[in-house]
C-alpha cells in the first residue's frame, strides 16, 4: 500500500495520534503526515503511506487553506480558546467591518511572524510549548523563551461574516503560517486583543476535503482507505516530469545518472508550475516509466553548455 491518504482529522487527537491509529488499522508502519494540525483544529491531514513516505519532503512546503474563527476581546496564553486570558476583556465598541478589513490587509503578503509560545518550534533544542509549560508551573517569565520570528506568506483572505466581535474568514497561506498568531496579531492591531476560537483546514497542497475520509470510516472499513489512496503516480503533479525510455527506466531504478538519450518525452506539470522546456530548467523533476509509473525524483545538473549538456541525478528512488 503506497500513496497519499487524505484524512479529515477530527477535533481532539494530535496529528501524531492520528498517524498511530491509522498505522494500527492498516497494519502499515511506514506512515507519516505532511503538515501538523493542532489538536483543536480539524480538516485535511495528508498522510503518506508506504514508499510514499519518501516523498514527504516534497509536500511539506505546500500552501494551505483554512476556515477560521477569530474572537476579539481577549488575548490568551495559547493564542486560542484553550489558553487562559492575558487581559481584561475588551469593553469598548467593536471595530467596524471596514476597520477589520483594513487591519487584515496589513498582513497580506510575505512578512515575519512570531509563532505562538505554545507551539512545536524549538528553542535551544527544546519545544517551545514545553518551555512555556515549565514557565507556567514555576511562575517564571517566558519573555526570553519566545520562538524566533519566521518568514511566512498570507496569499489571500475572504471575510465570510463579522458580528459582535466574532470574525469568520477563509485564508490561503504558506507552510509554517500560524493562524493562531494571525488572530493574536490582528487583535493587537485593532486594540481589542484576540484569539483563534476555531480552525478547519480545507486544503493542504493538492489534498482537499472533498477527497478526505473520516477517521471513523477508516477505522470501521480499512478497505475504504486502500480504495481512496492516491497513487504515487498522481502525487507531486505540480512538478515537471520526464517519461523515460525503457533503458532510462532501468537506469533510474538503479539510481544511475541519466542523460538526454534516456528521455522519451517531456510532460507539462499541472497547476501553476512553469512547463519544462529543458531538463536544465527545473531543479527537481519526476521520472516516469514508459507506462507512467513514478520511478524516482531527480535533480538536474549542468554538464556544460548546450541542450544536451545536462545530467539527471536520482535522489529518491521509489522502486
Amino acid at each position: 500500500m503506497d500513496g497519499l491518504l487524505i484524512l479529515d482529522k477530527p477535533v481532539g487527537p494530535t496529528s501524531h495520534d492520528i498517524v498511530a491509529r491509522v498505522r494500527r488499522v492498516l497494519r502499515e508502519w511506514r506512515i507519516g503526515h505532511t503538515g501538523t494540525l493542532d489538536p483543536n483544529a480539524s480538516g485535511v491531514l495528508a498522510l503518506v503511506v508506504g514508499r510514499a513516505t519518501r516523498l514527504a519532503q516534497f509536500l511539506a512546503n505546500d500552501s494551505k487553506a483554512y476556515d477560521a474563527l477569530v474572537q476579539f476581546g481577549v488575548s490568551t496564553e495559547t493564542d486560542d480558546a484553550q489558553g487562559g486570558p492575558l487581559n481584561i476583556p475588551f469593553s469598548g465598541n467593536w471595530p467596524t467591518l471596514e476597520e477589520v478589513q483594513g487591519a487584515l490587509e496589513t498582513f497580506r503578503g510575505t512578512q515575519r511572524q512570531r509563532p505562538p509560545v505554545y507551539s512545536a518550534k524549538k528553542i535551544h533544542g527544546r519545544r517551545s510549548y514545553a518551555l512555556a509549560r515549565a514557565a507556567s508551573r514555576t511562575g517564571t517569565g517566558s519573555e526570553s523563551r519566545q520562538p524566533a520570528p519566521v518568514e511566512v506568506t498570507l496569499y489571500d483572505f475572504t471575510i465570510a461574516r463579522y458580528e459582535s466581535g466574532l470574525l469568520a474568514l477563509g485564508l490561503t497561506c504558506s507552510a509554517g503560517f500560524y493562524v493562531r498568531a494571525l488572530a493574536r496579531d490582528l487583535g493587537e492591531r485593532l486594540g481589542t486583543g484576540g484569539h483563534m476560537s476555531g480552525l478547519r483546514r480545507t486544503r493542504s497542497g493538492a489534498a482537499t476535503l472533498d477527497r478526505a475520509l473520516s477517521l471513523t470510516t477508516i477505522e470501521a472499513t480499512p478497505e475504504r482507505a486502500a480504495e481512496a489512496l492516491v497513487p504515487m503516480a498522481d502525487m507531486l503533479l505540480n512538478l515537471p516530469a520526464l517519461r523515460l525510455t525503457d533503458a532510462g527506466a532501468t537506469r533510474a531504478r538503479h539510481g544511475s545518472v541519466l542523460g538526454v538519450s534516456d528521455v522519451e518525452a517531456r510532460l507539462a506539470p499541472q497547476g501553476d508550475a512553469t512547463p519544462l522546456t529543458s531538463a536544465r530548467d527545473a531543479p527537481v523533476i519526476r521520472l516516469l516509466s514508459p507506462s507512467g509509473e513514478l520511478l524516482a525524483i531527480a535533480r538536474s545538473r549542468s554538464a556544460g553548455e548546450g541542450e544536451g549538456r545536462w545530467a539527471l541525478h536520482p535522489t529518491v528512488v521509489l522502486v
